[in-house]
């Protein structure tokens, strides 16, 4: 009933995750949303998220970002850490992931999604066919459909945990 909204893996945090390991598994495209990802919503990005961008890409991995906000606050944070961006992605439309993995020569099995949120992060990656990671949200969401989402997340994640106990996913 929720598997759709169910991530490949989940971890406590983006800064966390051993991206080395999962590069050296064939992974090449990290696609990765922003707000409560990787920075508090509508935060710009700062010095850990700049030096997350360089380890990722020093490893070999591409990146693009893809997020449902306006290009006024994804184009600033892109170009500071020097990534590929899609902007109004439509999250959980597929069409935004295939958008990332064709402009970063990807495909779906060489391609990895990070995002905190299971109704449209992890939902989307898993109707475009990639694997995905689900991150805790950095801080507490303001906005009231968001919260909302949290609400419903709060009902799906237990669900989550217990199936990912008796069949656990590797990327």
């Amino acid at each position: 009933m929720f598997k759709k909204f169910y991530p490949t893996i989940y971890a406590d945090s983006a800064y966390i995750v051993d991206f080395q390991k999962i590069y050296d598994k064939g992974y090449r495209v990290l696609i990765l949303d922003v707000d409560n990802t990787l920075v508090p919503h509508g935060a710009p990005a700062d010095e850990r998220a700049v030096r997350f961008f360089q380890m990722v890409q020093e490893i070999g991995f591409k990146t693009c970002i893809i997020s449902n906000n306006h290009e006024p606050r994804i184009k600033p944070f892109a170009k500071a850490v020097g990534s590929a961006y899609i902007f109004d992605a439509g999250k959980p439309s597929k069409k935004g992931y295939q958008k990332g993995m064709k402009l970063c020569g990807g495909t779906t099995d060489n391609t990895l999604f990070m995002g905190d949120q299971l109704f449209t992060d992890i939902w989307g990656a898993n109707r475009a066919g990639i694997k995905s990671i689900l991150v805790k949200p950095i801080k507490k969401d303001y906005e009231i459909q968001i919260r909302l989402k949290r609400l419903a997340e709060r009902i799906v994640l237990p669900f989550y945990l217990r199936y990912s106990k008796r069949h656990p996913k590797n990327l």
